[in-house]
């Protein structure tokens, strides 16, 4: 009896304190232009942390200039310009994915760029940095 007892402490033991990161709990919000300080697009990052792993990440990005999010319709401000319409496929693209891929991750510097996306890429990170920053209060 006392070996089981004894067992089920450590396993619970170990399961309060596995999976413990770096960050402290709670929700962190971080915004950021990153280096694009002469647009219009800021990037806003919520994450959520439990026991110490990002467990939830919204990430989007809004045109400060025409007051609309950058979203899957945003590429129609650019009818007639089939570069700026690629671009906003790549980048909403990357929007969409990076949040996950942090997730996986659990670390912004192992969170890959998509092909085309670097803006959005970029503001992510930066947005991204600033919360995290304050969950490691640091």
């Amino acid at each position: 009896m006392i070996k089981n007892t004894f067992s089920v402490l450590i396993l619970l033991l170990l399961f309060a304190f596995s999976g413990n990161g770096p960050y402290k709990d709670g929700s962190y919000s971080g915004s950021s232009r990153s280096v694009y300080t002469d647009e219009p697009y800021y990037g806003f990052s919520k994450i959520t942390i439990q026991r110490g792993k990002i467990i939830k990440v919204d990430f989007s990005v809004r045109d400060s200039s025409n007051h609309v999010m950058f979203d899957d319709k945003y590429e129609e401000r650019f009818t007639g310009n089939d570069d700026y319409i690629q671009q906003c496929r790549n980048d909403w693209k990357g929007i969409k994915s990076y949040p996950d891929s942090l997730l996986k991750y659990q670390d912004i510097k192992k969170v890959d760029a998509i092909s085309g996306a670097t803006w959005s890429y970029n503001i992510f990170k930066a947005s991204v940095g600033e919360a995290l920053t304050a969950a490691t209060g640091k």
